[in-house]
């Protein structure tokens, strides 16, 4: 009999902080001050903030309270669709904590920030590399905010030429946020559907594309996890209208290394450093989501732009087809450290990474084909979509099924995502799964399916053994508490 990792367990609740504080404890022990004290001028210190006083013990328990309610990619399998949570090696957050980086400020002169200005340089080039592409920025601080920078381009580079258009296509397979930057520029997204095979069809690129649509937002590997197979010949439909390829790399871990976004048609490609190359991310933060471009773009990448001269190296704004700056300073520096020491510690390596990934959601997909509705039944890339069809007829959900799998102890994958699939359950094992892991996690669904057969209320239920039991969301969602 399979042991899955979800069990029960002494969880200690938490009061806040200011409940749990008494006046008079501390948790730390001063020195007597030498220093006379001399009274400062009310009126400009103001009340004294209401901190509570707390012993050293209260705090490091309370912190570890907390810390033990989390779930994160450190604790098990966070199997993410289009997120790629996968784990993060130590090695590349210790390189992010040296003193000469973590604590090195934006406003230092250039002369003492050679080191800083060096490895963004190198990183660019190495992210030039592994793409294909001719030149990068890694301003952006985030992969929406590459997106905005690759709409802003595909803006600038029309009205260097004189046209004003209005349209950009967005696949119904393409990232969340697409039609969004594209709507930020000024540009109407225009949404094609896919085929019946989950990609695009070259039809259906043709019968929208005119010399009013600037281009087309691509995601490939698009949020099937589907491979765009008809990309080349979609990118000569586009560049036939005078339109540019936009691709939204955030499903990169697929591909890092094997496939050219240039020998693709693409124009302009976003990173998300924080998903592919090697930051933990959730919760908002840190990203950072480098823009790549071909040659024939470059001069309106956003400034500064680190460069080297005989000098060494330093941020220059001496670009004036740029678009502009993006961003204040240089991005998430943090993020591009972990980055660049990834990329030097895996050096080819990086193709592997992407072949298991690969590999791990095509095992996942074999095994639970059945199981699950698998709406496309073909080879996926990272990642894998099935629905909750099969399980309807006993009124069990998506989201009752992601809900018991805590019970089991893992983490849900991304539930009704993409929108194309009704009841969508989308899973990206990425590559740093074992596959006794995957067994697991496979061992749980079936399980789970069978519950839905023969006992579908504790679907219903689910968690039950979670610290918090399952909400009641029409509630929430109609008298929501923002108050705390």
């Amino acid at each position: 009999m399979k042991e899955f990792p979800g069990c029960t367990g002494l969880i200690l609740n938490e009061p806040l902080l200011w409940e749990r504080g008494r006046k008079g404890r501390r948790g730390m022990s001063l020195p007597k001050s030498d220093i006379a004290t001399a009274r400062l001028d009310q009126e400009l210190v103001g009340d004294p903030p209401g901190f509570p006083d707390l012993s050293e013990v209260e705090v490091v328990r309370h912190y570890t309270r907390l810390s033990q309610w989390n779930f994160g990619v450190d604790s098990g399998m966070y199997p993410l669709g289009s997120c790629t949570m996968k784990y993060n090696p130590k090695i590349n957050e210790k390189q992010a904590a040296r003193p000469g980086f973590a604590a090195s400020h934006p406003l230092m002169p250039g002369h003492m920030s050679q080191g800083a200005l060096r490895l963004i340089f190198e990183l660019e080039r190495l992210l030039a590399v592994i793409t294909g592409m001719d030149a990068v920025s890694v301003q952006p601080a985030a992969g929406a905010q590459g997106e905005l920078a690759g709409m802003l381009i595909i803006f600038a580079h029309h009205k260097g030429k004189g046209e004003r258009r209005t349209r950009i296509i967005v696949p119904d397979t393409a990232h969340g946020t697409n039609p969004a930057s594209a709507a930020l520029c000024g540009f109407q997204p225009l949404h094609v559907k896919s085929n019946e095979q989950g990609i695009l069809s070259l039809e259906a690129i043709a019968a929208v594309m005119d010399e009013d649509v600037a281009g087309i937002m691509i995601t490939n590997p698009n949020t099937l996890g589907l491979f765009e197979e008809n990309i080349r010949e979609i990118a000569e439909i586009v560049h036939s209208k005078g339109g540019l390829v936009y691709c939204d790399g955030a499903n990169m871990n697929a591909v890092m290394g094997i496939v050219s976004a240039s020998d693709m048609g693409i124009d302009i490609q976003h990173l998300n450093l924080h998903k592919t190359f090697s930051t933990p991310h959730g919760g908002g933060g840190p990203g950072s989501g480098p823009i790549c471009v071909r040659n024939h773009l470059e001069p309106l990448l956003p400034v500064p732009r680190v460069v080297r001269d005989k000098d060494g190296y330093r941020l220059s704004e001496d670009f004036p087809e740029s678009i502009g700056r993006l961003h204040a300073f240089y991005g998430n520096f943090g993020v591009m450290v972990r980055a660049y020491s990834y990329i030097l510690s895996m050096g080819s390596e990086l193709r592997q990474a992407s072949r298991l990934a690969v590999l791990n959601a095509n095992y996942i997909k074999e095994k639970l084909k059945g199981v699950l509705h698998l709406p496309y039944d073909r080879p996926c890339m990272h990642e894998c979509v099935f629905s909750d069809k099969f399980q309807r007829e006993q009124k069990v959900t998506t989201l009752d099924i992601a809900k018991r799998l805590m019970d089991y102890g893992f983490h849900p994958p991304t539930i009704y995502f993409p929108l194309v699939v009704s009841g969508a359950i989308m899973i990206e094992p990425t590559e740093t799964e074992s596959k006794e892991d995957l067994d697991l996690f496979i061992d749980a669904l079936k399980a789970i399916a069978d519950e839905a057969n023969g006992n579908p209320q504790l679907l219903h239920d689910a968690p039950t053994r979670c610290k918090v039991r399952r909400m009641d969301e029409v509630e929430a969602a109609r008298h929501p508490c923002l108050s705390g």
